[in-house]
């Protein structure tokens, strides 16, 4: 992706918070890797018990790696965005992207209230077979935490 010049901005400046939730080391070294690879701000990173919240400068380049984490791993980016002001008359917007990695795959025995399910197809929804019925099931990448992988 092209990165714009943010010559000039605050050094607080961003324009996305990228929130990883869930995630394994192998998530946090890929991210870490590309930031410095396209060489983009980050103002502030935050270390939290579930993840990290980086705040990005350029909300496209966000966006970007948020598929590209999707694509690498396990897992959906959830993209929502909010006014966060007006400049030249028009509204200004901050995107936040939550990314959380799945801690099961296609092809997994998993667990979905209280019942046993294959994992069909990780796509734009998770895809689930019931093991006893064969009924297939469709969920949402919202409802993940309600997803266990069987030990």
């Amino acid at each position: 992706p092209m990165v714009r010049d943010l010559t000039g901005k605050h050094p607080q400046y961003f324009e996305a918070i990228l929130q990883l939730r869930d995630i394994t080391p192998e998530v946090l070294a890929f991210v870490e890797e590309d930031i410095q690879h396209y060489r983009i701000p980050v103002p502030k990173i935050i270390k939290l018990k579930t993840g990290y919240d980086f705040y990005l400068a350029d909300s496209n380049y966000a966006k970007a790696l948020g598929r590209k984490l999707q694509q690498q791993f396990n897992g959906k980016p959830l993209i929502s965005q909010s006014v966060y002001g007006q400049k030249d008359g028009k509204q200004v917007f901050r995107v936040t992207i939550l990314f959380r990695q799945a801690s099961f795959q296609k092809g997994d025995i998993v667990s979905y209230k209280g019942e046993e399910h294959q994992v069909l197809l990780m796509d734009n929804e998770i895809v689930l077979q019931h093991q006893q019925t064969g009924k297939k099931l469709r969920v949402k990448y919202r409802e993940i935490n309600l997803i266990k992988k069987e030990q």
